[in-house]
């Protein structure tokens, strides 16, 4: 008789919690809505219109923050800025979500690169040969990006010597 009032209360906790995860979605149950603004973000991305495709992709993960792909895009759009540690960012949210998402550790690669972390980007390069087993259309873009190497303005940054800026303004004459 001691026991049951606990017997009742962890039964009646047990049934609490399992009966949360009939409430919620699969995740591969994206909002229709979300899947809407990211299609009109990458519209807008391809463009040439990146802040507007920002905004959109933000709304899209507003709406439903699972949307991996909307991730990937918003990386691509932070890419297209030259923002590459902003791009990693979000592949990495999008990573969080997919650990295998070959697009997502595509691009974080392609980042990796942008900012002059070429070795990070040949561990995702391994990774992604691991997960295709024969060859893919994924590993095959990373390794072209790898061989083409980070911009010039990064490796001169990495060899610590510093590139004058560009003045604007035209040189006085005299």
């Amino acid at each position: 008789m001691r026991l049951s009032p606990i017997a009742l209360v962890i039964s009646l906790a047990f049934a609490t919690v399992s009966s949360v995860g009939y409430g919620q979605k699969p995740d591969d149950q994206i909002n229709p809505r979300s899947l809407a603004l990211m299609q009109q973000g990458e519209a807008a991305r391809r463009a040439g219109n990146l802040v507007a495709a920002n905004d959109y992709l933000e709304t899209a993960l507003a709406v439903d923050p699972r949307n991996r792909a909307a991730f990937v895009a918003l990386g691509r759009v932070a890419q297209a800025q030259e923002l590459p540690g902003k791009a990693i960012r979000f592949y990495r949210e999008a990573l969080a979500l997919e650990p295998n998402d070959l697009a997502a550790l595509t691009a974080q690669g392609e980042a990796l690169v942008q900012k002059g972390a070429v070795d990070r980007a040949k561990a995702n390069l391994a990774r992604i040969r691991t997960l295709c087993k024969a060859e893919c259309g994924q590993a095959t873009e990373l390794a072209a990006a790898i061989a083409k190497g980070p911009p010039p303005a990064v490796v001169t940054a990495q060899a610590g010597t510093m590139v004058a800026p560009k003045s604007q303004e035209p040189a006085a004459k005299q």
